[in-house]
């Protein structure tokens, strides 16, 4: 399962709403790259492909591919503010090891690279 806080789920509706797309549901996905092996991804979408995993959390729809949810079960997506402005932040108990900006991870069976291209940690 994939869950959002209250306030993600708040901002995920913003944006949505922004974009015309109420009905519309969160895909968080995983991909191949970043310094430590593997990044995330989120994006409005309003296809369920097969053998998709559809979540409700606050009242959003999230939406995950099978692969994407044996590295991310578990995962609670934040939306935090700094001084540098806001995003989205993955809590992920399924990550050994992450960059220093949270984009990229690292799950037992990954292997990390050797610096990250996002952040310019190593």
């Amino acid at each position: 399962m994939i869950t959002l806080t209250e306030r993600a789920a708040a901002e995920i509706r913003n944006i949505m709403e922004a974009q015309g797309k109420t009905d519309a549901m969160l895909r968080v996905f995983v991909a191949g790259g970043g310094c430590s092996g593997l990044q995330y991804g989120m994006a409005i979408d309003d296809i369920v492909d097969e053998g998709d995993q559809v979540f409700d959390s606050h009242g959003v729809k999230i939406v995950i591919d099978p692969l994407s949810l044996g590295y991310m079960s578990g995962s609670e997506v934040d939306f935090v503010e700094d001084s540098l402005g806001g995003g989205f932040k993955i809590d992920n108990p399924n990550a050994i090891r992450s960059c220093g900006c949270g984009q990229s991870f690292a799950t037992d069976e990954g292997q990390a690279a050797s610096g990250c291209g996002c952040c310019g940690s190593y």
